[in-house]
């Protein structure tokens, strides 16, 4: 595995940990509640490519028959973001610590703090992380369509990031 590069390893990591809740989602009963404990879904890094700086994503649970929507808590370093990107059907973002960044294409940067909701629409380019000097958590709650969720484009350059 030492020969793998991270952004592979960390795709077949998630697909690892979305195939296990896919089975135990067909294992239990539409009936019934079901729990995964904490700590059970591995955290992977947010891949290079993706990302400027140090991002951590924890997955809650994959999009399946019941919902078809992915959530995971994302958290960014200081200074991460992500790269700009848009969603096919839109995301939501719930702020849970910390101080963060975002910012539509061709409108201004928006601070977001604990608390705040953030609707990204579908199709809008846009891009989200942390403050300058403080990290930032946020739930991401993004739907699926036709198998994807998202469409990555070119990073965020420190220009745009120190724009106000």
């Amino acid at each position: 595995m030492q020969y793998l590069k991270l952004p592979l390893f960390a795709a077949v990591l998630w697909a690892t940990v979305i195939a296990q809740a896919e089975a135990e989602a067909e294992r239990t009963s539409d009936t019934a509640q079901h729990i995964i404990s904490a700590g059970h879904q591995p955290s992977v890094p947010g891949p290079e490519q993706n990302f400027t700086g140090r991002v951590r994503i924890d997955p809650i649970w994959p999009a399946d028959a019941h919902i078809n929507a992915s959530g995971a808590l994302v958290t960014f370093e200081p200074g991460a973001r992500s790269a700009w990107h848009t969603h096919p059907t839109g995301q939501r973002l719930v702020v849970t610590s910390g101080v963060g960044l975002t910012q539509e294409w061709g409108k201004p940067v928006q601070i977001i703090r604990p608390g705040d909701v953030v609707w990204c629409p579908p199709g809008v380019k846009h891009w989200h992380g942390a403050a300058v000097q403080t990290a930032m958590t946020h739930l991401a709650v993004t739907p699926v369509l036709d198998g994807k969720n998202v469409n990555w484009m070119e990073k965020v350059s420190d220009d745009q990031y120190s724009a106000k």
